[in-house]
């Protein structure tokens, strides 16, 4: 658990967010809609690409990174770090 704590306190708070809202396969619409924002650059920019290249998320088609079908959900290390984010540790 202390890989997760430490993988916490280096994400940013847009991440942790994501983090929070995640329950399963999530499409980018979907997990704009459940955190309230409205421009998508902004969101890949500053919640998705931090959190996959942090190891937190992961696309179901990673081959086809801008497929219409994308869709992401969390890591094995993400769903730690959501229990650390959601107080559940």
């Amino acid at each position: 658990m202390e890989v997760t704590m430490e993988v916490t306190m280096e994400v940013t708070m847009e991440v942790k967010r994501l983090l929070a809202v995640m329950t399963g396969d999530h499409s980018r619409k979907e997990l704009q809609d459940m955190l309230g924002l409205k421009n998508a650059d902004h969101f890949r920019k500053a919640y998705i690409l931090p959190a996959i290249n942090a190891g937190l998320i992961e696309m179901t088609l990673p081959d086809k990174p801008k497929s219409r079908l994308q869709r992401y959900r969390l890591s094995e290390k993400g769903q730690a770090a959501q229990q650390v984010v959601n107080g559940k540790t």
